[in-house]
C-alpha cells in the first residue's frame, strides 16, 4: 500500500493506537517504524508499562488516562492481548515521614477526582506483598493500578493491526516530506516513496525534526530515561518508589525498574552510573529484593521520552497543512495515554466531534496557530 488513506510515521504505542482507531474508522492505514516494532530503538519498548489514573495532575490527562484504561480492559479482555495486561493494583511507597504525610493528606482530594487511592494501614503492605520486606515509612494504594507487559504488548498489538489489514513497514525511516501548497503530497523513506491522503507524525522525540522540515515548531525535548531488567524474586504488582520517582513492574522471570530524566540530547548510550544508582535506590526501599546485592541486571535500556513543556502531548492538525496531524509528546506516560489519544487523533482526522476536549492537546498552542483541532474535515481521507 504505497497510497494509503493515512500514513502513520512511528510504530511505538502512540503510532500503533492511531493506526488502530483510524482503521476501525474505515481508513486504509500504513505505519512506518525505523526499526522492528517493539525493538530497542522505540521509547515504548523500554517502558515499565504503567497505566491507570495515578499521578495525573492535569485534568485533561486524567480524563485521557481514564478513557485509556477502560479501552485497555476491553481490548485485552480476551484474545492475543489478554496475557499482556494485568490490573492487580499499584503500591506507592515512601521512605520518609514528610513525603508519606504529604501523600496521605492528598488522598481525599484524589478520591474526590475519581482516583481510587487509599492509605495502607499497618500490616496491609506485607499482606499485599507477603514475600517482600519494605524499608519504608508508609504507602498508599491505587486499586485500579495496572500495567502492560512490554515489549510483548507492542508486538501483539502489531499482530492485531496486521489482522485488521494495517500495513506495517519496519526498518523504514522517513527522510523528507514533499508538499504542494497546504497539502502533503509525498513522504520519502529509506524504502521508497509513499503518497498518503493524510499524514500523522507519531515518531516520538524525532517528530520535531520532521515537523521542522515543514516549517512547524514542535517544542519537544528528548528526555533520556533508563530501564533495567533483573531476574530475581519480584513484587506481585507494580510498585512506585515515591520520593525516587522510580517504577517497578513484574516481568515473567523477575522485574523491570524504570525511571530517570536527563536532558542530554540524543545521546543513546546506556549510563552505568544511572543503572547502578537505580538499583541502589531499589535496595533502599526493598533491601532484599535484589537477593542482598547478588542479582545483576540481565538487560539495560535507554531511550528518549518525547516531552512537551507542559507535560501534555501534541494531538491534532498541525500548522497550515490540511492533511498533516501529529500525535507525540506523551513523555513517560505514553502507555497510559496512547489508547484514548489515538482515538482522539482518529476522530479529528475524520472530522468527527471527539469524545475528549481536544483544546489542551493543540499542537500549535505555543505559537497561537489558528489551524489546530478544528472540526472541519479538510484532511479527511
Amino acid at each position: 500500500m504505497r497510497d494509503p488513506d493515512v500514513l502513520v510515521i512511528g510504530g511505538g504505542v502512540a503510532g500503533l493506537f492511531c493506526a488502530y482507531h483510524l482503521r476501525r474508522a474505515g481508513a486504509g492505514v500504513a505505519v512506518l517504524e525505523r526499526g522492528p516494532v517493539g525493538g530497542p530503538q522505540s521509547c515504548s519498548a523500554g517502558n515499565t508499562g504503567f497505566v491507570g489514573t495515578h499521578g495525573a495532575a492535569v485534568p485533561a490527562l486524567l480524563d485521557m488516562k481514564r478513557h485509556s484504561l477502560e479501552m485497555l480492559r476491553e481490548l485485552c479482555a480476551s484474545g492475543p492481548l489478554a496475557d499482556t495486561f494485568a490490573a492487580p493494583g499499584m503500591i506507592i511507597a515512601y521512605r520518609t515521614a514528610p513525603e508519606f504525610e504529604q501523600a496521605r493528606r492528598a488522598v481525599p482530594s484524589l478520591v474526590a477526582r475519581g482516583i481510587p487511592m487509599r492509605v495502607l494501614a499497618p500490616g496491609e503492605l506485607s499482606a499485599l506483598e507477603p514475600g517482600l520486606e519494605f524499608a519504608v515509612h508508609g504507602a498508599t494504594y491505587n486499586e485500579e493500578g495496572a500495567y502492560l507487559r512490554v515489549p510483548g504488548f507492542l508486538r501483539e498489538l502489531a499482530n492485531v493491526l496486521h489482522d485488521m489489514d494495517v500495513k506495517i513497514h519496519p526498518d523504514t525511516e522517513a527522510l523528507d516530506v514533499e508538499v504542494t501548497g497546504r497539502t502533503v503530497r509525498q513522504v520519502r523513506t529509506t524504502r521508497g516513496e509513499f503518497r498518503p491522503k493524510a499524514l500523522v507524525l507519531a515518531g516520538g522525540a524525532w517528530s520535531a525534526q520532521l515537523a521542522g522540515k515543514l516549517g512547524i515548531r514542535l517544542p519537544l525535548r528528548p528526555v533520556r530515561g533508563h530501564a533495567v531488567t533483573v531476574d530475581a524474586p519480584a513484587p506481585r504488582r507494580p510498585v512506585t518508589l515515591g520520593e525516587a520517582v522510580l517504577a517497578i513492574a513484574p516481568t515473567g522471570a523477575g522485574f523491570r525498574v524504570g525511571g530517570g530524566r536527563e536532558l542530554v540530547g540524543f545521546d543513546g548510550a546506556v549510563s552505568p552510573r544511572q543503572v547502578d544508582g537505580m538499583l541502589r535506590t531499589v535496595r533502599q526501599y526493598l533491601p532484599h529484593l535484589l537477593g542482598l546485592g547478588r542479582a545483576a541486571p540481565t538487560q539495560a535500556w535507554t531511550g528518549f521520552r518525547p516531552t512537551t513543556p507542559d507535560g501534555v502531548p501534541f494531538i491534532g492538525r498541525a500548522g497550515p497543512y490540511q492533511n498533516l496531524y501529529v500525535a507525540c509528546g506523551h513523555g513517560h506516560i505514553g502507555m497510559g495515554l496512547a489508547p484514548a489519544g489515538g482515538r482522539l487523533l482518529a476522530q479529528l482526522v475524520a472530522g468527527e466531534r471527539p469524545d475528549l476536549d481536544p483544546a489542551p492537546f493543540q499542537p500549535g498552542r505555543y505559537d497561537n496557530s489558528p489551524y489546530d483541532n478544528s472540526y472541519d474535515n479538510g484532511g479527511r481521507p
